[in-house]
């Protein structure tokens, strides 16, 4: 069988035909030029509710624009905004049982600026047992989309004084969970609670290319375009580029959806997003994933730091939690014949597969996994000032989006299917 060498990447015959423009599309110029414009410097970090982030979505839309996606819905706008509020505690009066509680004793989940309950409210009183893992229970009342009186055994005194760090920030809502550390369920209580509001606009950003003949099956290809924004300097660089992390995944996205638009032979529909918010929580994926059926969706490819050599070297990057599905051995099926690699995550020890934007989707069933070649365990410029596009193998990370490129034909043309996440294995939030 013949092979072909595309810039360093090994095709056999077989793929040529369906990869003969992938050097034209998918150039090492192009990958460096779009990775070099979102890590510059006048970035600023692109952090989270600053104007250096909606100017690296102004970018992102104007790339997917260049490249001729379609906007969600016909929009006319390639920005997928939502809220986000931060609660800032004023003042709250509270009674059990017609006994005062300390406020100290009570944490309130709410967008209301005033919030008065009593029991005659209607509000389902559920409870945080002993046993119980804390926080996972905590985040599951509060995303349940129910107005909620949580009771907390006082024997997790120490876990409910956290509980204000999980609100930070929240979606907005019209729901109200209210924890109280109590020994007891009350029969009779009220509570008066006063928060100062102050709400955030944010935006992910989201291209379509619609398929032929499945349009109503999914294909997501992802990365996160936030990063940390500017600190304190260090060796005189205050800028956090965020060059690796995950600009280089944003510059994959772009680069595979002027791939896939150029072939134009999809049978299935590609969404291509840019996340936001992920170095805070998470909160752009969360928020997409409620937006799309999950049993619709076939597939996410979620890409994320693959600017540097794995730790197998050149051609070669991982997938976290490789074993939950079949899609890696399809990724690997579709690469015989080639120079490049996937290999299962080496680093399970650091739950990868929970700490990136596959994870909200994959807790809904969807085969998500999250594509990379970062060292864990080694990564000398994760989070840091230093994480600058010098430190980048251009040529490597073209052939990485290639690969994935190449890779994922078959279930962008609707031949495989992979097998679906069993959620009831997974980690809880």
């Amino acid at each position: 069988m013949k092979r072909f060498l595309l810039s360093g990447l090994l095709v056999t015959i077989s793929s040529f035909a369906f990869s003969q423009n992938i050097d034209a599309i998918i150039s090492k110029a192009e990958v460096e030029r779009i990775e070099k414009t979102l890590a510059a410097d006048d970035m600023q970090g692109r952090k989270t509710f600053t104007p250096s982030i909606d100017k690296a979505a102004d970018f992102i839309s104007a790339e997917f624009k260049k490249a001729g996606l379609q906007t969600v819905n016909n929009s006319g706008s390639y920005l997928q905004q939502f809220l986000m509020i931060r609660p800032k505690f004023v003042s709250a009066t509270a009674y059990w049982n017609n006994k005062p509680l300390e406020t100290n004793n009570i944490t309130f989940f709410t967008s209301q600026p005033e919030l008065k309950v009593t029991e005659k409210d209607g509000y389902e009183t559920v409870s945080i047992k002993a046993d119980d893992n804390f926080f996972e229970k905590a985040m599951e009342y509060v995303n349940s989309k129910k107005n909620q009186i949580v009771i907390v055994d006082t024997a997790l005194a120490q876990n409910f004084k956290r509980l204000p760090g999980l609100k930070r920030y929240l979606f907005k809502s019209a729901y109200n969970t209210v924890f109280v550390l109590a020994p007891a369920s009350a029969s009779t209580y009220s509570f008066e609670a006063k928060h100062e509001i102050v709400e955030f606009k944010l935006s992910n950003v989201v291209g379509v290319l619609p398929g032929k003949k499945k349009k109503d099956e999914y294909v997501i290809y992802s990365g996160h375009y936030d990063h940390l924004g500017v600190y304190k300097p260090v060796n005189g660089d205050s800028i956090y580029n965020g060059a690796n992390d995950d600009a280089s995944g944003t510059t994959a996205v772009i680069m595979l959806a002027n791939y896939f638009k150029a072939l134009n032979n999809n049978e299935r529909t590609i969404i291509f997003t840019a996340f936001t918010a992920e170095e805070i929580g998470g909160f752009g994926s969360q928020y997409f994933s409620q937006q799309y059926n999950p049993d619709k969706v076939v597939a996410m490819f979620n890409i994320e730091m693959i600017g540097t050599e794995s730790k197998w070297g050149l051609n070669s990057a991982y997938i976290t939690g490789y074993e939950k599905t079949n899609m890696g051995k399809i990724l690997e099926k579709n690469l015989v014949g080639t120079n490049f690699k996937f290999y299962p995550d080496p680093y399970t020890e650091q739950q990868l597969f929970y700490r990136s934007d596959n994870a909200t989707l994959a807790r809904l069933g969807v085969p998500a996994h999250t594509i990379s070649t970062s060292k864990m365990d080694n990564e000398a410029n994760y989070h840091k000032a230093s994480d600058e596009f010098e430190t980048l193998d251009m040529n490597n990370m073209t052939n990485i989006i290639k690969s994935i490129a190449l890779s994922s034909g078959t279930i962008i043309n609707g031949k495989d299917t992979p097998s679906r996440v069993n959620v009831t294995e997974l980690k809880k939030q």
